[in-house]
């Protein structure tokens, strides 16, 4: 069966009615059966001849499509009613490896080191589950900098969020913390109706390169990232509020604001990633 699984509506169903498996909510299961835009994912994820990690594959419709491009697939599943359809349709896959883990639970840098030979470009690809997208992007961009692109199809409002600039509405302190670490871009718009079930909402497929020169450095990455979370803590509160009430120096960030000609009610929004920088070495160096 397994090099003739092709992803379409009509292979997932019978899969799914074959192996008596029942798709359940708690994992965030949303399978997608478009042929063209499970194309369109991989090819902006570029990775022929690069090593990929897959999170979620699901019933492996992008799985597929995945291994006709990369040297090798390394797929996460945390749904152990999965691993016996999955092992049995890529078993005639060399390149293919299935860990039957939860993603948030794992040592990301011992597992690339113990998957892949080190030889070839990491890439991350994935369908990520919408209810822990944002703690799995946050957690290997901290954890690693071995994966070098990310390519994962999300929620489109999280989508629309990364990728903001500032003075958007979007903008906002995942927008920051992301952007710190790598160029975001939005490649994809996906609709909600060519899933299995259907979602609520439309999706979007975003691509994540890390830099490879930093345009923002700061050496109190900790105090960065404690200062995004604080700033953007009440949305409609001036940048100076937020961080008044959450225990910063009032009148430091009113005399950063003045050096970098900043109003005094500027909101933490209308802040590029490098004014925070910029923030973060003024307050720490005082």
């Amino acid at each position: 069966m397994s090099k003739n699984f092709t992803g379409t509506m009509e292979s997932i169903t019978r899969l799914l009615k074959t192996n008596d498996f029942f798709i359940k909510k708690k994992f965030g299961q949303n399978f997608i059966t478009d042929q063209n835009v499970l194309k369109g994912i991989v090819d902006a994820a570029d990775i022929e001849d690069c090593d990929v990690i897959e999170i979620g594959p699901g019933l492996g419709s992008l799985t597929v499509h995945i291994l006709e491009k990369a040297h090798s697939l390394v797929s996460y599943e945390i749904d152990n009613d999965l691993i016996p359809i999955l092992t049995d349709l890529f078993k005639d896959y060399d390149n293919f490896t299935l860990v039957n883990q939860d993603i948030l639970s794992v040592n990301i840098d011992e597992e690339i080191k113990s998957h892949f030979d080190g030889k070839h470009k990491i890439c991350l690809v994935a369908n990520l589950p919408y209810y822990i997208t944002t703690p799995i992007i946050l957690k290997l961009l901290s954890e690693t900098d071995k994966i070098r692109s990310y390519t994962m199809m999300m929620q489109e409002e999280v989508a629309d969020r990364i990728c903001s600039k500032p003075s958007v509405k979007d903008y906002n302190s995942l927008s920051v913390c992301i952007q710190y670490r790598a160029h975001a871009s939005k490649v994809l718009r996906i609709s909600r109706n060519i899933f299995i079930p259907r979602p609520n909402v439309d999706s979007a497929v975003i691509r994540l390169d890390l830099y490879d020169e930093s345009p923002y450095k700061t050496k109190y990455e900790e105090y960065f990232f404690k200062l995004i979370r604080d700033a953007f803590c009440q949305r409609r509160k001036t940048l100076v509020n937020n961080l008044k009430q959450t225990g910063y120096d009032k009148e430091r960030v009113l005399a950063f604001l003045h050096e970098n000609n900043f109003n005094d009610a500027v909101r933490s929004e209308q802040l590029s990633v490098q004014d925070f920088v910029k923030l973060t070495e003024f307050l720490q160096e005082a």
